[in-house]
């Protein structure tokens, strides 16, 4: 991106009023049209004096009670205050929730991993989300249940997928528990009724406001799972960090905001240049989760073909998001994006300080990382290769028929984000700024990025397919596979 390209994104962002959007979802006010809500997870992660009101209401007591309650209680429970029926502490945690309520605290739980390598852990949490019931049976190996914690998170305590798995769980404690099953069990939900007929005491139910849209909770109650995995403290580390980051949208300027750069390099790759995708490599295994968790944040947000105003969008919107952690990707799909015919730009996540224990191996790791970025960039003319082959002693009708094919014509944009250290705090501020880019593209493409209509056809569908069966009226490929069931 060049001078005169910035110059141009620029004045983008200054005609859509990027600052005075980004006040008006800061100040609570109903950004999400089409459901009638304000957009203010960024409150989960706030203090008492940033005073953030909904509705004319000051939010911020609530949260911060509710933030005691479920952050004392995972203490309660890895301390073994809060004990299992038997009066013997719990070893395990199964997390059941789908979608928001499970892959933001799972790719959370999976980045602390080296905090608890470091710092011990007295609770081996799993996560369950999807209705196959093998998910469920796999996250139950090897578990007991007189010493494990069901976790039951659905806002509305009807989703179907998380209520299929929860009754399966209860089922499974209360062959062992009884009617004490209820006491095995804490729920993430707004349905405190719907909670109580599993028999699950108010104390152990935490609720939010619907100004929270379920891809962006993990910062409350919907991270209990991350708090009973890494503690209380861990989890405070990361409020901080994303909280600084919406410091530092809310204050910096254009020339150093990060969300801004961020959504604006995206704005230039897609619908400057027409890609279609984007690769997300973190060059760090603790958080082999970042790019699922960002297919859900991005995709669902922004994965939509109609404006604000009602009308088809004449521009393309979200690319696809998808990737692996470096260096796996390198050994899988790296050579389509240095010589495919298709350009995907790359997003390097890094850090300088190691997470394990080898220093030397993170150096491998961080100089392959840069490496790929190198080379996406420079790529490699076929003079060069010509002249190293004929260098290496070749024959001449060798080197004609290979050089084409070692050739890379670079070219590739990427961004390469480096912490200093990628712990709870830094992590925080890393998510945050995907979600205030999130925001950006959603105002710089003209659509509503907090509604996900998209996903409530094929639900609808599903009740109508096991209410109905063959006898509903169905196109013949549904009728064919019905007949198959």
């Amino acid at each position: 991106i060049d001078g005169a390209a910035w110059d141009g994104l620029r004045e983008l962002a200054e005609a859509a009023n990027w600052e005075g959007a980004r006040d008006a979802q800061f100040a609570g006010h109903p950004i999400n049209e089409t459901e009638g809500r304000a957009v203010l997870h960024m409150a989960l992660r706030g203090r008492a004096e940033d005073a953030f009101i909904v509705d004319g209401e000051p939010v911020m007591e609530e949260v911060l009670s509710t933030r005691e309650a479920f952050l004392a209680f995972a203490d309660e429970v890895r301390e073994g205050r809060y004990t299992a029926v038997s009066g013997s502490r719990f070893t395990h945690v199964i997390n059941i929730g789908i979608g928001g309520s499970d892959l933001g605290p799972v790719m959370v739980h999976e980045a602390l991993a080296p905090l608890r390598a470091k710092e011990g852990a007295p609770l081996d949490v799993r996560f369950v989300s999807n209705v196959d019931p093998f998910h469920l049976d796999e996250a139950l190996q090897g578990c007991e249940a007189g010493s494990t914690l069901v976790v039951i998170v659905s806002k509305t305590f009807t989703t179907q997928e998380t209520m299929a798995n929860a009754e399966r769980a209860l089922s499974w404690l209360r062959k062992e528990l009884g009617d004490q099953a209820g006491a095995h069990l804490a729920a993430v939900t707004s349905n405190v009724e719907g909670a109580a007929r599993m028999g699950i005491e108010e104390s152990r139910v935490f609720g939010f406001g619907n100004w929270v849209g379920g891809r962006f909770s993990l910062w409350g109650p919907v991270g209990l799972a991350i708090a009973l995995g890494s503690g209380g403290k861990a989890f405070r580390a990361l409020l901080d960090g994303a909280r600084a980051m919406d410091r530092h949208f809310q204050t910096a300027a254009a020339e150093s905001n990060v969300p801004l750069h961020m959504a604006l390099i995206e704005i230039w790759n897609v619908n400057a240049l027409g890609m279609t995708s984007r690769v997300v490599l973190p060059y760090a295994q603790a958080l082999h989760r970042v790019p699922a968790y960002l297919q859900q944040a991005e995709m669902e947000s922004n994965g939509k073909a109609v404006g604000r105003d009602g009308r088809p969008v004449r521009w393309a919107t979200h690319p696809v998001v998808w990737g692996e952690p470096g260096t796996n990707g390198q050994h899988a799909f790296h050579q389509l994006l240095h010589q495919g015919t298709d350009v995907h730009p790359v997003e390097f996540i890094a850090s300088r300080e190691p997470q394990g224990t080898d220093a030397h191996m993170h150096r491998l790791l961080l100089a392959n990382a840069i490496a790929q970025a190198e080379a996406f960039c420079v790529g490699r003319s076929e003079d060069d290769v010509r002249a190293e082959m004929k260098e290496t002693g070749h024959a001449p009708e060798a080197i004609d028929k290979v050089a084409p094919h070692r050739t890379f014509a670079g070219g590739r944009p990427s961004t390469f984000c480096l912490a200093e250290e990628l712990d709870a705090r830094s992590l925080g501020a890393l998510i945050a700024a995907y979600e205030h880019k999130i925001f950006l593209e959603g105002l710089l493409w003209n659509v509503f990025s907090y509604d996900q209509w998209g996903v409530e056809l094929g639900k609808v569908l599903a009740r109508q397919l096991l209410a109905d069966g063959v006898k509903g009226e169905w196109t013949p490929g549904t009728r064919s596979l019905l007949e198959a069931l």
